[in-house]
């Protein structure tokens, strides 16, 4: 393994361990609602829904990029980059992430965060219709990438995998609906 490549992953424990001895009770409870809340992407099917129902002409052409830079981007990180990927899921018991924060740890590999990505597809998406509602949609997809290190389940380089995967590959699926 390259040098660089054993710097970031030490990089990458070591923020994550520091995230896990860091008590934030107050905020505890609100990253586990979030990132439960984003599971099967019902956090970008309600934006969606809004912006279809409140948005007129333009937001229902947002939400439709939205929806399918989302699904592009969570075939392509399901099915092409986790199983080759192949990263280990942490260890939440010997980081001592406290248990208020746990949620479910997943079955699939770490690398990338398909929350993440999906979050961040969906925000970039609707950003190349409706480029007002990108901000707020982002700042959400940020909150739910740290929410899923902040409850153990990710490394942060997993969830930066993830925002990076999902912006490429909405902007890439945007062009493609805007040229059909």
């Amino acid at each position: 393994m390259p040098d660089w490549l054993v710097d970031a992953e030490r990089l990458d424990q070591a923020v994550y361990a520091a995230i896990a001895r860091t008590e934030t009770p107050s905020l505890d409870r609100a990253m586990q609602r979030l990132s439960g809340a984003a599971d099967r992407s019902r956090l970008n099917l309600l934006s969606a829904a809004i912006l279809a129902l409140a948005g007129g002409d333009p937001g229902r052409r947002a939400a439709r990029t939205g929806l399918t830079s989302l699904v592009a981007t969570s075939a392509v990180v399901n099915a092409a980059v986790k199983p080759v990927a192949r990263r280990r899921r942490p260890d939440r018991a010997g980081h001592q992430v406290p248990e208020a924060r746990h949620v479910p740890m997943p079955r699939s590999r770490s690398l990338p965060s398909g929350h993440a990505a999906a979050a961040f597809a969906f925000a970039t998406g609707v950003g190349q219709v409706m480029p007002r509602a990108a901000a707020p949609l982002r700042l959400l997809a940020a909150t739910v990438a740290y929410s899923r290190v902040h409850t153990g389940v990710h490394y942060p380089g997993d969830v930066v995998a993830g925002a990076l995967l999902g912006t490429t590959i909405a902007q890439a699926t945007a062009a493609a609906l805007d040229r059909s």
